[in-house]
């Protein structure tokens, strides 16, 4: 046996880890995966473009001579952001206590999986661009079937839909389904025993013991929605620069102009009167008003939201393929009012397709035989831990660590949104 191998039950208590690791993994299992080789990554500088749904345009009439054009491929970025370590010590004496080394074990890859499914928690509450407003406390149904409309008006796929609800937000939904006598008994039954609630209207609901925060937005802005670029983007593949160079471009976001940005704050959310969401594919008008995000703000007029207006007022082909608003005749002309939502703090409850984010594993390349001994094991997504141990003779103490590696990428931002309740 080499001088740091791991004995036959260090060996099982990480695969015992390796499988308690992927159960933890809530969030991480209902987003899609992309595996790219770590070589590529590396030189990439750990950073891939990923590309987003194609939307095509169809014509009516048999002659086509002045309809023919090309696809604009929009991509965005997707990196290796994030790592999470858990690194421990034992003296020869605590290694006496089996036990003792399995508990933290099972501490170390519950902090693992915590911190892979906070990292998703954060980019779908932050950048998820569709706002569901709900005036009372969570009560079931109605609640979830709002988002449901929204996503279908948006022309949005009506499968692998996910909502992640604060654990107070989920318990008020169990405690009305618990209360209906008309559903099966078993599922009511669940309800009452387990504060299990399932599928509601085309989402899977996932109860959360940790949650994220916004804050109740309080100021009133205006901006205007002129027919004059800024006013409105123009999607665009890749930008060439003064020097010949070709790069891609992210169309995720816009800069806009508004009145103030004073008490704005990254995260908020609002809409723009008469700037009204359209489904995706028919570009009809939804009559709905489209809802943005507030990305970051870059000056006292200027602010980074996402998604970008994308109105096809410049009358290019991108922008009829990517269009996602239509604004009103009469708002064309002058400044509308920007509407905050988020108008009470509360717990933010995201909801996603699956496609909206992705999860990248990442790897270590970790030298074999240069004194500590090595472990891997891989997740079904991807998801690579290493276990290594070394020991040191002067102290007699064996150190442990677990490694995991991910990125987090938000794909699509308008096929993600959250819910907040008792806003004014």
């Amino acid at each position: 046996m080499a001088t740091n191998d791991f004995s036959k039950e260090e060996r099982v208590a990480f695969e015992d880890i390796l499988e308690g690791f992927q159960d933890g993994l809530v969030l991480s299992k209902q987003v899609a995966t992309f595996r790219r080789d770590k070589t590529s990554m590396e030189r990439s500088d750990e950073t891939i473009w990923r590309p987003q749904p194609y939307i095509a345009q169809t014509f009516t009439g048999t002659d086509m001579t002045s309809n023919y054009q090309g696809f604009t491929q929009l991509s965005v970025p997707a990196t290796l952001g994030y790592n999470s370590a858990a690194p421990w010590i034992m003296s020869a004496t605590e290694l006496n206590d089996a036990l003792q080394e399995g508990r933290l074990g099972v501490a170390a890859r519950q902090k693992m999986a915590s911190d892979v499914n906070i990292s998703l928690m954060n980019v779908a509450a932050l950048q998820g661009t569709i706002f569901v407003k709900r005036t009372a406390a969570a009560s079931g149904f109605d609640d979830v079937a709002a988002a449901e409309a929204l996503m279908n008006e948006q022309g949005i796929g009506m499968e692998d839909r996910n909502i992640f609800l604060s654990t107070r937000d989920y318990n008020s939904m169990a405690s009305d389904l618990a209360g209906r006598e008309t559903l099966q008994k078993g599922k009511t039954l669940s309800a009452y025993e387990r504060a299990y609630v399932g599928m509601i209207a085309g989402f899977e609901t996932f109860k959360l013991d940790y949650a994220n925060r916004l804050t109740a937005a309080s100021t009133a802005d205006t901006m205007s929605t002129l027919d004059a670029a800024g006013n409105y983007h123009t999607p665009v593949a890749t930008r060439v620069a003064t020097t010949g160079e070709k790069s891609n471009v992210d169309n995720r976001y816009q800069q806009i102009t508004i009145s103030s940005t004073t008490n704005v704050e990254a995260g908020d959310a609002f809409t723009i009167a008469g700037v009204y969401a359209v489904h995706h594919i028919t570009k009809q008008t939804t009559g709905q008003l489209k809802t943005f995000r507030v990305i970051s703000i870059d000056s006292a007029t200027a602010m980074t939201i996402s998604p970008p207006i994308i109105s096809n007022q410049g009358g290019t082909d991108a922008e009829a393929q990517y269009q996602n608003v239509t604004i009103a005749t009469g708002d064309k002309s002058g400044t509308a009012a920007v509407t905050y939502l988020n108008t009470v703090a509360n717990y933010v409850n995201p909801f996603w397709h699956r496609d909206a984010i992705e999860i990248l594993p990442g790897f270590y390349s970790i030298p074999e035989g240069a004194g500590a001994a090595i472990m891997r094991g891989s997740t079904d997504q991807g998801l690579e831990v290493t276990f290594q141990k070394f020991y040191d003779i002067d102290t007699m103490v064996t150190k442990f660590r677990l490694d995991t590696r991910w990125g987090v990428c938000m794909k699509q931002p308008e096929m993600s949104g959250i819910m907040m309740f008792s806003q004014t």
